[in-house]
């Protein structure tokens, strides 16, 4: 029978008298001290692994007698720096003797069970449902562009002033339409809108060959 249990945070292969050096123990020579951070119990080929430790286990020991080990030499040198520094160290150390390994009662620690998550998909699918059926209530405005004379600059500063639509540009005169222009750039003061209500009245109107055949007489949208 054998157990693997830490003692002083060294973690030992032991067995019942056998002879062990560990670190030094606040024990007094003599003393009987125990080590209940047992690993694994090995009883005739019957293995019990802890979850870290097992319960119930232990191993008892009794302290032998303090020393030292042997002289370990530590030297430390720094290249081209003139640097070297030559040490000697001796552990102290504890003999202890293993007088009985103790396995009543040991069980094995059952792992901590992890608890379910809720499924990601479970949880995205109302989220995605109403992301489906919510419906976009905004609308675009008519291309002011098919209309002769009104170029990408014309056409955004008609639409930021609320002129979206042919339908609305229809409704505007020349010279509203020319104020608009004016306020929102002195570069699109030149252009001539006399046409443009006209033009926005078929496109309303759906009267897209008419269109295009005055489109083709047209020059710069006069």
């Amino acid at each position: 029978m054998y157990a693997i249990v830490e003692i002083a945070g060294q973690q030992f292969k032991v067995a019942k008298d056998q002879k062990v050096f560990v670190h030094r123990l606040a024990s007094e020579e003599g003393d009987k001290v125990s080590f209940d951070n047992v690993l694994l119990l090995d009883n005739d080929g019957d293995v019990t692994i802890g979850a870290p430790a097992i319960d119930g286990a232990a191993v008892e020991a009794k302290v032998v007698k303090h020393l030292k080990g042997d002289k370990v030499i530590v030297f430390k040198k720094k290249r081209r720096k003139g640097y070297r520094v030559k040490n000697g160290h001796r552990q102290s150390l504890t003999e202890i003797v293993i007088e009985d390994i103790v396995a009543k009662g040991a069980t094995k620690k059952a792992a901590p069970k992890k608890k379910a998550e809720p499924k990601a998909k479970e949880e995205a699918k109302p989220a995605a449902k109403k992301a489906t059926t919510k419906k976009s209530t905004s609308k675009k405005g008519d291309d002011l562009k098919k209309i002769e004379g009104i170029g990408p600059k014309a056409a955004e500063a008609l639409t930021n002033a609320g002129v979206d639509t042919y339908a609305k540009l229809a409704k505007k005169s020349a010279d509203e339409v020319k104020e608009i222009l004016t306020e929102a750039s002195s570069t699109l003061a030149h252009l001539d809108p006399g046409t443009w209500a006209d033009q926005a009245q078929l496109a309303a109107d759906g009267k897209w060959d008419e269109l295009q055949k005055w489109q083709d007489e047209l020059n710069g949208g006069k």
